[in-house]
């Protein structure tokens, strides 16, 4: 009789627990992003500018249809936000915290490809419902399969792509290319994606100098002594946050921008920050049709107008991806709601709904079509600087924009196979 009533007590306490820690009336999302760092101020703290915001609008009921149910689906949002700074190993910790400790429902997060690699992983193993709402590396869905990890937004090959597309199509000369990329996951992607692209596009072009810094590095002297004693036709740089900032900074005093055609991989994000000092006719993407590149909809001027309101400057691309990962995730859970009479989804239930979704975003129409339905393709657009002095700001002209399928792999096949394939089954205009 003893050791039924412990029993019992026992069940009773842990069901007490698991009651109040997953609670039926809301749902609570782990937010993780660079808060401190080089990556903090153009990059981390614009994303959960733009989730902080969002979740306010989610959560009021007063977003446009068909996202204006409150919360998702009547639950209110609960977030929890955490610093991406300190490395992989240490955000493996914080992941496992926000599961174990804060009893998210989710997360969504993270921007560096090499932190994205560490904890991805580890949900999995943990059975835990992830969001990769940014970084780059296409190996995340290419090396290994997942249940409960998503990435919202689409991986590094389709800004490089699109950035030899462009070159191309507005009949750019380069007859010798340079290269100064992040000596991590991102920046050997980025290198080895455009470098394949170039091959493609431009088989006469030849590679000059491969510059590879380390992540944080800020000092560029060395680098740019080396671009300006071999000068190329075209240099291309996947370099982002405080670095970017730096790189330009240093670089274009120098007279690096007038030597070389300069083409970023996702260069828009640094715009408001340097305003005048960015210097014109760079080529840059925005990691999708963001910022001053984004499309009008309803949607996307109801999202433009409100952060740009909230905080006196426009979102670029890092707010962009933070509201698509939670404008896919409220769809997501809705949908598990609808299938569950109602009732909260489990992880597994809202895994089951995002899996192969597709739904609108301020950026156009996203659809997890790579990665067995985990992995998401989007419309991208390209375009070239311009300093506007009446409007007190950098412009963005002679935009080009590319569908989803002409700049991302078909699904089942690996971005390098495709883009060295001669991109077998790419949908362009």
């Amino acid at each position: 009789m003893k050791t039924r009533l412990l029993k019992g007590i026992l069940a009773a306490s842990l069901a007490a627990t698991f009651s109040s820690a997953y609670s039926q009336d809301n749902y609570k999302i782990g937010i993780v992003s660079f808060l401190s760092g080089q990556a903090a101020e153009s990059f981390g703290i614009p994303a959960v500018n733009g989730a902080k915001w969002l979740v306010e609008q989610f959560n009021n009921g007063t977003a446009p249809a068909p996202f204006n149910l409150k919360g998702f689906g009547g639950l209110k949002i609960d977030p929890v936000y955490v610093d991406e700074a300190g490395g992989a190993t240490k955000q493996v910790q914080e992941l496992r915290n926000l599961y174990d400790r804060e009893k998210v429902d989710a997360v969504v997060g993270f921007v560096s490809s090499g932190d994205c690699l560490a904890v991805a992983p580890v949900a999995e193993e943990m059975k835990k419902f992830l969001i990769l709402y940014d970084c780059g590396t296409p190996r995340i869905f290419e090396e290994r399969e997942y249940n409960y990890v998503f990435r919202t937004a689409a991986h590094g090959a389709m800004d490089n792509v699109a950035l030899a597309r462009y070159l191309k199509a507005r009949e750019i000369a380069a007859p010798t290319v340079n290269y100064i990329n992040q000596d991590y996951a991102w920046g050997h992607d980025s290198l080895r994606d455009f470098q394949l692209s170039m091959t493609q596009l431009y088989p006469e072009s030849k590679p000059g100098i491969d510059l590879r810094p380390k992540f944080g590095a800020g000092q560029y002297g060395t680098e740019i002594s080396a671009l300006l004693s071999k000068p190329a036709a075209v240099t291309h740089s996947s370099l982002w946050g405080g670095d970017l900032q730096a790189f330009i900074l240093q670089a274009a005093p120098r007279g690096v921008f007038s030597k070389t055609q300069v083409v970023l991989s996702a260069g828009d994000h640094v715009l408001p920050a340097l305003g005048q000092r960015m210097p014109d006719g760079v080529i840059l993407g925005a990691r999708g049709a963001y910022g001053l590149m984004s499309p009008q909809s309803p949607l996307n001027d109801w999202w433009f107008q409100g952060y740009q309101k909230a905080y006196n400057v426009y979102p670029v691309q890092a707010p962009y991806r933070m509201a698509q990962a939670l404008f896919g995730l409220k769809a997501a859970v809705e949908k598990a709601m609808a299938a569950n009479n109602g009732k909260k989804p489990s992880m597994e239930q809202v895994a089951a709904a995002l899996r192969g979704l597709e739904w609108d975003s301020p950026a156009g129409r996203i659809k997890m079509a790579l990665g067995k339905g985990h992995q998401a393709i989007q419309d991208t657009a390209i375009a070239r600087t311009k300093w506007d002095a009446n409007k007190k700001m950098v412009t963005l002209v002679d935009i080009s924009r590319f569908p989803a399928e002409c700049v991302n792999p078909p699904a089942g096949v690996k971005a390098e196979e495709w883009i060295a394939g001669g991109f077998k089954g790419a949908k362009c205009p």
